[in-house]
This record gives C-alpha cells, structure tokens and sequence, in this order.
C-alpha cells in the first residue's frame, strides 16, 4: 500500500519547484524586458545627443560703434633733421683732425687740415705768371696810348696802331685768365680746411692724420659725417586706406623701445602726396623735437596715430568675416537659432577688427569665428562666453 503522507510531501515538493520556476521565468522575462527597455532608450539618448552635438556651437556679439578717433600704429623710421657725409675738395695728406664722433660743432667750425703741397705750388706758379701777364699787359697798354698819339699826326699808319691797340686787349686777357686762374687755385687751397656745414654732431669719422686725401666723392673717401640731430625726420608708410586721413598737422606719439612707457609727441610736416605703385602706402613725414638728445637717428619708433573717426559706421571683429563667392558676408543669429548671411560693405582694416560700411545694425548679433561650412539657414547653438 502506498503512504498517503508520503505522497503528500513529495506533492508538496513538487509543486514548489514548479513555484520556484514560475518565479525564476518570471524574473528571467522582467529582466529581459528591462534590458530592451534600456538599450532603446540608450539608442535614443544616444541618438539624440549625436543630433545635439551635430549642431555647431558658436560665440555671438554685436557690432560696435565706430570711436570719434582712431589709433593707428604704424613702424616707424627714425632719421637726422639733416645729415651729410665730408668730403674732401682739394687733394693731399691729413694734416690733422679736430674733432672725434659725438662732438657737437658748429656752422663754420674747423674740422681737419690737409696738406696740399701740389696745390701750393700751382698757387705760387699761377701768381708768378699773374704778374707777369699784368707787366706786359701795363706796357702794351702804354704802347697803346703812344702809337694812338702818333697817329694823330700820321707819324704811323694806322695798321700799326690797330695791332698795337688789339696786343694792348690780347695781354689785358691773358692778364685776366691768369688772374681767374689764381683765383680757382686759391679756392681749391682753401678747401685744405675741413669745416662744418652745419650746427650738428659728427656721427663718424672715417680717416686719421698722414691718410692719402684724393678730392671728390668715391668709395671710401669720406673724411666725416655729420647730423643736426635737435629735431629729428621719422618716415611713416601709411596704408592706402588711411592717406587721406594724414594729412599735416597730424599728431601722433612716439614709442622707443629704449625708452618703454615714454610718448613723445609728434607731428605730421609733409606727406609725399602720392602712393607707392609697389607697396600702396603714402610716405609720411613727421618732425619731433630732440633738445635733450634722448632720442638717436636710425632709431626704430612705433607711431601711435590719432586720426578723425567716422562714428557712423559699425565695426566687427576681422574673425566674423566670411569670404564666399557672392562677395563678402557676416554670419548673423535669428531668432530661433537660425543662421542668415548677410553681404556687407567693408572699410578700413584695421587689424583686430573691420569697418562695415553697410549691411548690418547696431541691434544685429553675428557670429564670431563661424565655422567655414556653415550656411545660410542652418541650426547653431550660442555657447557660453569664456571667463
């Protein structure tokens, strides 16, 4: 006989298990579920931050009111008031030399002393022959006279009055020339004295005392140089786009790098009144004063222009320009994040920045640094500024 308790309890097991099962299948299908659930929503999150993160993000601003004056700086080239290189007149030997490089000098003021033997005695020949041709210049003159007397009473014919008369004229220019040549020589012997052309400084001194003199300008003949350094010549090549801006009377401060934090004024003398055809730029000259001797020639300077501005017009940064074949453009936001290109006018550059002549507002947003794809339209996102 079976055991009804026996068979209960193995009942009872079973049917455990089959609860067990039930629950494990359950668990099992929940966990599946929730694992599709998840890979599909993270495919969406996915999906929608790769749609996100396609949209470029970009930096807005607004254009800025042009100023009442701009700054323009421009390098700058710094020379004498006047400056010349000596040379020697007259040929010969250094005798001496007066006067070393930075010794200021003045108009007139001896500078060296060259021998001139040859010259010398040229001078003493040319006065010798000068008062030779003037004796016999004296005596055909006086024969001259007395041969006129004595053909007023036919005492010679009047051929030879006439020759005497034109030997009297032919010694009196041949006195003349002889003169002239004393003269040219006596000239040509004071240029033995080296002197300054000028109030200046001497800035070189190339030659020493017994050094072989030849006369004229060559390569390697110039005894001093020297520069009127009180007020100073700076050249400026202004950019076209500035020329009718700077005009004289134009002021403008100076920046030495020997001198960092100092401005010295300046002021515009003379423009050349035409552009370089090479380079586009007008050539500026400007004067300043150097009575304390601070500043030096050949000396590089930064030129900080100040120069009417015309607050008209905007300006934006020379980084929201885009350049496309419909001309050039700013990339500006709409309302709802949308993209539209507007074609503007441009004028002056002045580095940094750009002036528009037209084509946008004082109440426009443009796009800083747009992306080279970006196009007319398109959906962008407004990043937030750096601190």
């Amino acid at each position: 006989m079976t055991d009804p308790a026996r068979n209960a309890g193995a009942d009872g097991s079973l049917q455990g298990v089959k609860r067990f099962l039930w629950i494990l299948m359950t668990v099992a299908v929940i966990l599946a579920i929730w694992g599709v659930f998840s890979r599909v929503r993270g495919r969406d999150n996915v999906g929608k931050e790769t749609a996100e993160d396609a949209i470029p993000v970009v930096m807005v601003a607004k254009p800025s009111p042009s100023p009442a004056t701009d700054e323009l700086v421009l390098p700058g080239d710094v020379s004498a008031f006047i400056e010349a290189p000596i040379y020697a007149r007259t040929s010969g030997y250094l005798k001496a030399w007066y006067t070393d490089i930075g010794t200021p000098v003045k108009k007139g003021q001896l500078l060296a002393q060259i021998e001139t033997p040859e010259i010398d005695a040229q001078l003493r020949q040319s006065r010798s022959e000068l008062e030779t041709a003037q004796a016999n210049a004296r005596i055909a003159q006086i024969t001259n006279v007395r041969w006129k007397g004595l053909l007023e009473h036919n005492a010679v014919s009047p051929q030879d009055a006439d020759t005497r008369a034109a030997t009297a004229q032919a010694t009196k220019a041949t006195a003349d020339s002889a003169q002239a040549n004393v003269k040219r020589l006596e000239e040509l012997e004071s240029f033995k004295r080296v002197v300054a052309p000028f109030d200046g400084v001497v800035t070189a001194r190339n030659t020493d005392v017994g050094a072989l003199i030849n006369a004229g300008q060559s390569a390697g003949s110039q005894l001093f140089r020297v520069a009127d350094t009180a007020r100073l010549r700076v050249y400026v090549q202004v950019p076209e786009q500035f020329a009718p801006q700077t005009q004289p009377g134009v002021e403008a401060q100076l920046l030495f790098h020997e001198h960092p934090g100092t401005f010295y004024p300046a002021k515009v003398s003379r423009t050349s009144q035409a552009l370089d055809p090479n380079l586009r730029t007008l050539q500026v000259e400007l004067l300043v004063d150097n009575g304390k001797g601070e500043l030096f020639p050949g000396a590089y300077a930064e030129v900080h222009f100040k120069l009417p501005g015309n607050a008209s017009t905007l300006r934006v940064p020379a980084t929201a320009l885009v350049f496309r074949s419909a001309g050039l453009q700013v990339a500006t936001l709409q309302p709802g994040d949308h993209v539209k290109l507007q074609s503007v006018a441009q004028g002056r550059d002045f580095g940094t920045s750009v002036e528009v002549l037209r084509g946008l507002s004082a109440d426009d947003v443009i796009i800083v640094n747009p992306p080279d794809s970006i196009a007319d339209g398109e959906q962008v996102r407004v990043g937030k500024p750096q601190e």
